[in-house]
């Protein structure tokens, strides 16, 4: 369970570093979110209670004061607490820049979790955003605004987590996540991936459930299902057009993986987030 106020921001003014959309939620007692693989980049700052947050094999415990980083393409994983269950307000954002500035205040890469000071700071930016849910020339400023206020009050307080030491292991893992986001859409398969990064199709997958908790194979329908959403509501390409930008030849099998992993057809989804 949980009660959310949600604001989706559809205009892309500052194609540098732009909103997505931000919130604020209340979480049910062990209310979850994933395993999934954002867009996005995505910053959660806990303001009360506590959870765990969690990348391929690293988990993180976190509580209010706290908060944590997701990158795009990344597969994670977050839980309330049982007994404490954390409220926390979030924004998504991205843009050219967007992976820079992260860098300049030390985000990103193996630090995914921080401490900042000034909760109740962004708690009230955040309500103050929420409130600019019309369409508007001012507020599409008032929003870009608001994403470079959030930044500033963590450089100016934020203290980061010690960074968490990659597996020599997992370099295998990343190597072939990156062979898939470079090539789904030209109708690759695991063994295509598994040849690029030069081991066995069956140590692939031992890595993948070991790092990431799903198979390969899970990771690439995935992927492509996680492009189709996003060109099914910021295009007009047709479902057969989309279907094949994402390695479908075949658009009922693309139509037939799309609603076992989003309980609706690509027409149904882009009706209802259009």
């Amino acid at each position: 369970m949980e009660n959310a106020n949600v604001l989706q921001m559809k205009n892309r003014k500052f194609p540098d570093f732009y909103l997505c959309f931000c919130g604020y939620s209340e979480c049910g007692p062990l209310h979850s979110f994933g395993p999934a693989v954002r867009p996005n980049y995505i910053l959660h700052y806990i303001v009360k209670g506590r959870g765990i947050y969690q990348v391929g094999e690293d988990r993180y415990k976190l509580e209010a004061g706290q908060g944590f980083l997701i990158e795009p393409e990344v597969r994670t994983f977050y839980q309330a607490d049982a007994e404490e269950p954390w409220t926390y307000l979030w924004i998504g954002f991205n843009g050219a820049r967007a992976g820079d500035y992260l860098k300049e205040i030390g985000l990103g890469g193996n630090r995914l979790t921080f401490r900042c000071t000034e909760g109740a700071k962004l708690k009230e930016m955040m309500k103050k955003q929420l409130e600019n849910s019309t369409y508007s020339v001012e507020n599409d400023f008032l929003s870009e605004s608001f994403l470079c206020s959030f930044f500033a009050v963590l450089a100016h307080s934020m203290e980061l987590n010690a960074p968490v030491r990659q597996k020599s292991e997992n370099m295998y893992v990343r190597k072939a996540v990156e062979y898939i986001q470079n090539n789904y859409s030209y109708g690759i398969n695991v063994a295509d991936a598994a040849a690029y990064v030069g081991v066995s199709r069956s140590y692939l997958y031992t890595l993948f459930l070991k790092t990431l908790g799903l198979s390969p194979q899970e990771y690439l329908i995935s992927y492509r299902i996680t492009r189709a959403s996003q060109l099914l509501v910021i295009s007009d390409l047709p479902v057969e057009g989309i279907a094949q930008s994402c390695g479908y030849e075949d658009p009922l099998v693309f139509s037939k993986a799309f609603k076992r992993r989003t309980g609706m057809t690509p027409t149904r989804y882009r009706k209802v987030n259009q």
